[in-house]
């Protein structure tokens, strides 16, 4: 397109000075300069406001592609290679012509290369790149150029039934589809905040899940991908330093990449199923569980009340609640707080999660003896002010703890029971004696993740009487609704459209006093136990979670998905 057609369509946009309009012609007279990001940069223009008027000035359609549906037959005439390279995307076709979306109409050659591909007449529409990118990905799946290229590439990666051997793998260059489509999975999981990978062999696909805010989504995968199955699960092994002629038994590694500067350690565990080897990747992203208090969702109360708790001279401090609850963050935030040059402090994890400056860190290795309770009895030779167990998980273990509490340390420590009373109980199942567990334990933390609502997107809810009934046979204090706003998810761009965005915790902090110890030493009911704490004071997970509710932190919906009712406060 010449410079003085060019300058009239951007004079039409009426977005530009004539300067503006003089410094962008001058830009785009480099060879191999797009268009529409030389536009952007050069006048800081929103990219949708300026396709907007962009499109009005060359008569061109502008469309938004969130909740586009296009015939696969349609989506098949386009390469995979070519949606994702020059970010375009097949739209529709009438009467043999097909509408491709693009975010830079004026790309040399793309109406005749898109022309020779599909065989058809072609007629652009405008799209922000995000558009495109998030539709194609959706439609065509994560990688699904990758895959294409991989299935024109079979003389250099083996795709037979027995997988790749680790020599095959060591020699393609890293450049190579395998290779990438795994980094591709690492890196898209990663963007979406995601905490787990779940790679699944089906019968006749390969399911990928990425775990988001604690809930599992299902991510669009190529129709091709179960071809190479063998080949991924290959690759990841190789990654994590596993045994890849070995499919018959479980096996667990660990791979370390860095992904825009930031270091990240991966966990990687296998297990064989019916159809082939199930891959779970743990994302750990070194350094972030080293948070603050202040970062864990605790009110102020309770915060002041932890506080108080972890700088005890001695005692065991207990953090409960089931898997994936937070547990192991608020035990680093626990330590990272205390942790100065005057303590010393070790601890004993398996595996250890993050590495925290000042602190040893011992990994545990059952396989030659190196267990909790061993460990722990190393420890008490070690001069230590605090010590970190990962988690209690028998009565050797509970019993050294509780001896290194009674002698003049401070323990935190790990179990895993549905409240702070129920923690009691277990410890006397484990046999530990009442007496030594009411002298040793200063309290108990139970907790809970919630998802936390996007302040882009959510919305006020009007909750009528019947509704509001509901609430109060679930213990919410419906009396407070008239002064308060009560939330519902939206969602936007910001939070992908799920209406939520990261996650905070819900506590119940159980101080072990005077009121609770001779419940503890007449082996009381849990229940028994929490009803006394209730009197004097104790705030229950419900409790904490109405209350982050009417601040407008989280839904009620999630509230009642993590907790249980108040059996006592009803």
């Amino acid at each position: 397109m010449k410079n003085g057609q060019l300058e009239d369509i951007l004079q039409q946009t009426g977005l530009f000075t004539m300067d503006q309009v003089t410094g962008i012609l001058t830009a785009l007279a480099g060879s191999g300069v797009d268009f529409t990001s030389t536009v952007i940069e050069r006048t800081g223009v929103r990219e949708e406001v300026f396709l907007e008027k962009l499109a009005v000035a060359m008569d061109l359609p502008f469309m938004r592609l969130a909740k586009i549906e296009i015939a696969p037959e349609l989506l098949a005439k386009v390469p995979p290679k070519a949606v994702f390279q020059y970010n375009i995307l097949p739209v529709s076709e009438e009467n043999g012509t097909i509408h491709i979306a693009t975010v830079n109409p004026l790309m040399p050659g793309l109406i005749d290369t898109m022309r020779l591909v599909t065989g058809g007449r072609i007629r652009l529409s405008l799209s922000p790149s995000a558009d495109i990118a998030s539709a194609a990905k959706r439609l065509y799946g994560v990688g699904a150029e990758t895959l294409d290229r991989m299935m024109q590439d079979d003389d250099r990666i083996n795709l037979d039934e027995e997988g790749l051997f680790k020599q095959d793998l060591s020699e393609l260059d890293q450049e190579a589809s395998v290779v990438k489509f795994v980094n591709q999975i690492i890196w898209e999981a990663h963007q979406n905040r995601a905490t787990d990978i779940h790679i699944e062999p089906m019968e006749v696909d390969l399911r990928i899940r990425y775990r988001i805010d604690g809930v599992l989504i299902q991510t669009p995968v190529p129709a091709t991908l179960k071809r190479f199955q063998s080949s991924i699960i290959s690759r990841i092994k190789v990654m994590a330093n596993m045994d890849i002629a070995e499919k018959r038994l479980p096996q667990d590694g660990r791979i370390s990449l860095r992904i825009q500067g930031e270091e990240i350690d991966v966990r990687v565990s296998t297990m064989p199923t019916v159809y082939g080897e199930s891959v779970s990747l743990r994302l750990l992203l070194r350094g972030s569980g080293m948070i603050g208090m202040e970062l864990l969702g605790l009110s102020l109360e309770d915060e002041k009340i932890l506080k108080r708790m972890i700088s005890r001279p001695h005692g065991i401090l207990l953090c409960t609640g089931p898997t994936g609850s937070g547990k192991s963050t608020s035990l680093y935030a626990w330590l990272h707080t205390i942790n100065s040059v005057d303590i010393r402090i070790m601890s004993a994890e398996d595996p250890i999660e993050y590495e925290m400056a000042g602190v040893n860190q011992v990994q545990m290795k059952p396989e030659i003896g190196l267990t909790f309770a061993h460990a722990l009895r190393t420890f008490l030779r070690q001069d230590p002010d605090v010590i970190m167990v990962g988690e209690i998980r028998d009565r050797e273990t509970a019993e050294i703890a509780i001896r290194a509490a009674l002698t003049g340390h401070l323990v935190f420590s790990t179990l895993h029971t549905n409240d702070s009373a129920a923690s009691i109980n277990r410890l006397l199942d484990m046999g530990i004696e009442p007496f030594l567990v009411a002298s040793a334990v200063e309290g108990i933390v139970a907790q809970r993740l919630i998802r936390r609502l996007c302040p882009f997107c959510r919305k006020p809810i009007e909750l009528d009487v019947a509704q509001r009934e509901v609430l109060r046979r679930e213990g919410f204090p419906v009396e407070k609704l008239d002064t308060h706003t009560v939330y519902e998810p939206g969602g936007c761009d910001e939070c992908r459209g799920s209406g939520f965005r990261g996650r905070t915790g819900i506590y119940e902090i159980l101080t072990v006093d005077d009121h609770i110890r001779p419940l503890i030493i007449n082996r009381s009911a849990a229940s028994d136990i929490k009803r006394e704490a209730m009197r004097h004071g104790l705030h229950t997970l419900r409790d904490d979670g109405w209350s982050k509710v009417l601040k407008g932190v989280t839904t009620v919906e999630e509230i009642l998905r993590v907790s249980e009712e108040d059996e006592e406060s009803t």
